[in-house]
């Protein structure tokens, strides 16, 4: 370019005749060129910009077109067409709407056209550039059943870190409820969870909890003993010695003892106002509380060697006890309770609200009773799957995990629940439902490779330096899963 402006020069430098008409011959069309390089940009930034509303157009348009009439379609489009393309320079026509019903899925085209006034080409005869295009939406029959599976440990409440979440899946369900043509097409579940999750304490009496049985379950830990001192079944119910230092029901039953040591027979003891001890060798009786006491909240099901039902959507069996759900008195259990797959968007948006940090990180309850929320069976009692149903785990998590059933003490992260997670991960993503993680990670963690490698794809995994990036993060999937739902 600099040779040829170099030359340019030259040759409008010289004198000689000859050379400055070739000159003026040259300069003309060049700077004809030049400035119709000028117009003919300008055109194509417009038609860019025309075919970004054209797009968003028919989006909006397609999803209540079938419920609109052709005026009122075409009405309200002009309308959005309006506010989102903002070109003062140009002259743009009314679009026109054009709609169909092909096959229950209503399609609609917009087909619009604008022009701009030329500064250079206009010396040729043409004034204006026109730029027309067309976006054609078809909103498509692909459902989507999405399960939020949401951290709700004790370290949520550092860094803003819950506000925020909070803010991301009002947001989130805004956008799903949008995407959703007809009531039921988009429907969502909810799971808080730290090291239990909580089904809710109105599920009491349901067939699919194990109330008792192991050393762990809630019977077994929550009652009181006919001796004092007691605070579980197994040690309540532990043959012993009323006298101590006997550890044998023989001895024990031969013993007597004062509670004056020095006086060893029972006048002597009584009459120095002693308290004379005969042993007696035996249990406690032990009482359950009233299952009308528990909190809702339930652990990890039974590792069984094959079955693995703490990582599996196993129907719960009352004929198969280590199939069944677990309840105990967790003392940091979450008060948000799940909120079963559904579209009853205000109660979707009052379950985030309950949401509130405590207790330990379990990664892998909070994924699998996601996975329960989808499916048909007990405990939640999803809707049967319709054909044309995308099912997508969105879960989230603050850290690493600490706690389950049998591993980690609450604090420090466990090897242990991580393999049970990876498990989980694994059985999820074999049942082909879609999952999304997100490891915010605002104090410096290392990264989760268990979150990593249990999302569906490198493209399905963020990991979050800062609370706002949740918002962000959240936008993005929901965007992602709003197309899932139209086809151009």
């Amino acid at each position: 370019m600099n040779r040829l402006w170099a030359q340019l020069k030259a040759l409008r430098t010289d004198t000689r005749g000859n050379v400055a008409i070739i000159f003026a011959g040259v300069m003309t069309p060049l700077l004809l060129f030049v400035g119709a390089s000028v117009d003919y940009s300008r055109a194509a930034a417009l038609r860019t910009a025309l075919q970004a509303a054209l797009d968003a157009t028919a989006l909006m348009a397609s999803k209540n077109a079938a419920t609109q009439s052709g005026t009122d379609l075409t009405n309200t489009a002009q309308k959005f067409f309006d506010a989102v393309f903002v070109e003062p320079n140009a002259q743009t026509n009314p679009i026109e709407v054009t709609y169909n019903f092909n096959n229950g899925a209503p399609t609609v085209t917009v087909k619009g056209s604008s022009s701009i006034s030329t500064d250079f080409i206009r010396v040729v005869g043409l004034d204006n550039l026109t730029v027309g295009s067309s976006s054609t939406v078809t909103w498509g029959k692909t459902k989507l059943q999405v399960a939020l599976v949401l951290d709700n440990s004790g370290s949520m409440g550092s860094a803003g870190k819950i506000t925020a979440l909070k803010t991301a899946t009002h947001q989130l369900l805004t956008t799903l409820k949008g995407a959703a043509t007809n009531d039921g097409d988009v429907q969502v579940s909810i799971v808080p969870f730290s090291k239990d999750v909580n089904v809710g304490k109105g599920n009491a009496n349901q067939p699919w909890l194990k109330w008792s049985g192991q050393s762990d379950t809630w019977d077994e830990n929550n009652g009181s003993c006919s001796k004092s001192g007691y605070n579980d079944k197994s040690s309540c119910e532990t043959p012993r010695c009323n006298i101590s230092g006997y550890s044998n029901k023989n001895t024990c039953n031969a013993a007597a003892v004062c509670s004056k040591s020095q006086y060893t027979t029972k006048n002597t003891c009584q009459n120095h106002s002693g308290t004379w001890t005969v042993g007696n060798w035996s249990a406690g009786s032990w009482t359950h509380k009233d299952h009308s006491a528990w909190n809702g909240c339930v652990m990890d099901r039974d590792k069984d060697p094959q079955l693995n039902y703490d990582v599996q959507n196993t129907t719960p069996n009352p004929n198969t006890p280590a199939s069944l759900f677990v309840p105990e008195q967790y003392g940091y259990c979450p008060p948000g309770v799940v909120k079963t797959l559904g579209y009853d968007w205000t109660a979707l948006n009052q379950a985030v609200d309950d949401m509130q940090p405590n207790g330990s990180t379990n990664q892998t309850i909070g994924l699998a009773l996601g996975w329960q929320t989808l499916t048909m069976d007990a405990p939640f009692l999803a809707p049967a799957l319709q054909a044309d149903t995308k099912q997508v785990i969105i879960l989230l998590s603050d850290g690493l995990n600490t706690q389950n059933r049998w591993d980690g003490n609450g604090s420090d992260t466990s090897s242990a629940v991580n393999d049970r997670m990876a498990l989980a991960c694994s059985n999820v993503k074999n049942a082909k439902i879609e999952i999304y993680t997100i490891q915010v990670n605002t104090s410096g963690d290392p990264l989760s490779t268990v979150l990593q490698s249990c999302a569906s794809g490198t493209d399905h995994f963020s990991a979050v330096t800062t609370s706002n990036q949740i918002i962000t993060t959240f936008q993005d999937i929901g965007a992602k899963l709003a197309q899932l739902r139209i086809s151009r």
